[in-house]
């Protein structure tokens, strides 16, 4: 894995094309039958590749995964094909031709780029990620637009170019970085560069304090399929605006500076905001839209009397409202014949499979409910329902 160069040969593209589909199981038998007319490094290194194929279909499609080329830490940090378009399509729209992609990875993001029409720079300093970016622009056929240099990004001249993306390394030898100053490059030194291009785009942990995004920065919080995936800090844009973005979609909600929403009392109906809403502090914008208030200051549940379409939170149907007690629980799981639990929380420290397991110990039952184990006006509390009927005829905004 040290070295791309043996796998894009003849013979190593055919070793990939034969150990495609590889399930882990069989590796061993596989590996011993090609070694015989292979060398032992070159079905290594198309074997550990097939696997971080399989994983990478994920992130990118099998239909991509299998024709690209990886590397272990590409394929944990590389952006989710569906929101490198996204990105790739507001760039477009922004009427971009032309950007640098520093840090590019194995080319993720560049990709995006190229099939969005835009001419691209892809830098990285790493000589075999550097490789696998250089590899998948030509497997895609998109080298044309992709130029990849192997270079220190803050060495680079971006003056001809549209914008400037940025995508720091938020990991080091200990795990994730969660300071923004110890990313490589750190969040000044992105900022500093993304200042100087008409448009720029800085992808950052979805964690980041909102007191670390730049004055001059638009905010933007994106999730996939309910999970939250990263944060983008764009330039060129809308200073101080802040949006939580939602994919498939997309559906954008824009913070209009709203106070957060009144605590009421546990309604009908429980909504859960999606993890962008909250990481971009807009629960009180999806509130609004719903009618509803909070149960509790502290916790981002919001409640409300009626049932309304929003692509903003999931709702539920709360049938009941009980102080923590697992053998009431157990005793109400028991007498509805529950037969499958799902247990959420938000603001307790009870971990739901302990309390799956106490209160259901021997699954029998017809019915499903799922239970919030959260706080409601400071105290332990737990709502149990069940995931409400889609409404009919009415639009989500």
């Amino acid at each position: 894995m040290n070295d791309l160069a043996p796998l894009l040969t003849p013979e190593g593209r055919a070793l990939l094309d034969e150990v495609r589909g590889t399930d882990p199981a069989d590796e061993l038998a596989v590996a011993t039958r090609l070694r015989r007319g292979h060398p032992a490094g070159l079905v290594s290194a198309a074997l550990g590749q097939a696997r971080l194929r399989q994983r990478a279909a994920a992130k990118f499609g099998a239909e991509d995964a299998e024709r690209m080329f990886f590397t272990p830490n590409g394929v944990e940090q590389s952006t989710r094909a569906s929101v490198a378009a996204y990105r790739a399509e507001r760039l477009r729209a922004l009427g971009v031709t032309s950007v640098a992609d520093l840090c590019c990875g194995i080319g993720g993001d560049a990709i995006a780029l190229a099939r969005a029409g835009i001419r691209v720079l892809a830098v990285d300093r790493d000589p075999l990620t550097a490789a696998a970016a250089r590899a998948n622009a030509d497997a895609l056929g998109l080298a044309g637009l992709i130029d990849v240099r192997e270079a220190d990004v803050t060495e680079v001249d971006t003056a001809a170019y549209d914008a400037v993306f940025v995508d720091p390394a938020r990991r080091g030898g200990r795990g994730r970085i969660f300071d923004p100053e110890a990313y490589s490059p750190p969040l000044s030194w992105a900022v500093r560069a993304a200042l100087k291009a008409p448009h720029a785009a800085l992808k950052v942990a979805p964690g980041i304090p909102h007191e670390a995004v730049p004055a001059e920065a638009e905010a933007e919080w994106i999730s996939d399929g309910g999970d939250v995936k990263e944060a983008v800090l764009w330039f060129g844009t809308a200073p101080g605006a802040v949006r939580a973005t939602l994919l498939p979609g997309p559906r954008s909600l824009l913070g209009r500076g709203l106070p957060d929403p009144e605590v009421r009392s546990v309604g009908r109906y429980l909504y859960e905001p999606d993890g962008a809403v909250i990481r971009a502090h807009l629960v009180a914008e999806a509130a609004e839209e719903l009618d509803g208030g909070l149960i509790d200051p502290t916790i981002a549940y919001v409640t409300a009397d009626a049932l309304r379409a929003t692509p903003y939170a999931t709702a539920y149907e709360i049938t009941d409202q009980l102080p923590f007690n697992v053998k009431k629980l157990k005793a109400l799981l028991r007498e509805r014949e529950v037969g499958i639990l799902t247990v959420k929380k938000r603001g307790s420290a009870v971990e739901p499979e302990e309390l799956r397991r106490k209160a259901l110990p021997k699954p029998h039952g017809r019915h499903s409910v799922t239970v919030f184990l959260t706080r409601v006006a400071g105290a332990p509390t737990m709502l149990i329902g069940a995931p409400a009927r889609a409404v009919t005829g009415a639009g989500a905004s």
